[in-house]
């Protein structure tokens, strides 16, 4: 589930920066991503998702791709993508294969859509530097332990 911008339509074009986060109660267990845009204006969106029952990593997959699904739609050419796992960081930079078969096709998927933006920087940061991608995460792993599992 994505939160539309309470500031309006974001603009197209340019270039942003987006945050991302994921996790999961369990792992596997209740999972839920969270990101944070801020695109070039200072403008920012946020958007966070229940994975449902998932590990940490298909979570942070999962956020992952709702930025880069944001920043295809909105026209974004420039993105640089801030996240806490290293995992996904050095995955994307072609530093460490993707062995998980879970991951495998969350790992194309987030490529096709780094070939549609063409400009994708990919940057490891600390946990504490990560706080609104965080925070947008736990509420939607909240909302994703609240619901009822089928």
């Amino acid at each position: 589930m994505t939160q539309p911008s309470l500031f309006g339509p974001p603009q197209s074009g340019g270039s942003a920066r987006a945050n991302i986060d994921g996790g999961s109660r369990g792992n596997p267990g209740p999972a839920g991503y969270g990101v944070r845009i801020e695109q070039e204006d200072g403008r920012v969106i946020e958007l966070k998702g229940s994975v449902g029952i998932a590990t940490n990593n298909v979570a942070e997959y999962s956020g992952l791709i709702a930025a880069l699904a944001w920043a295809v739609q909105h026209g974004v050419s420039r993105l640089h993508v801030r996240a806490d796992s290293d995992l996904l960081v050095k995955q994307l930079r072609g530093e460490y294969r993707v062995k998980s078969p879970g991951l495998q096709p969350l790992f194309e998927q987030a490529r096709a859509l780094v070939r549609q933006i063409g400009n994708v920087k990919f940057e490891h940061v600390r946990r504490e530097l990560n706080k609104d991608a965080d925070r947008l995460a736990n509420q939607a792993m909240d909302e994703a332990a609240a619901s009822p599992r089928t």
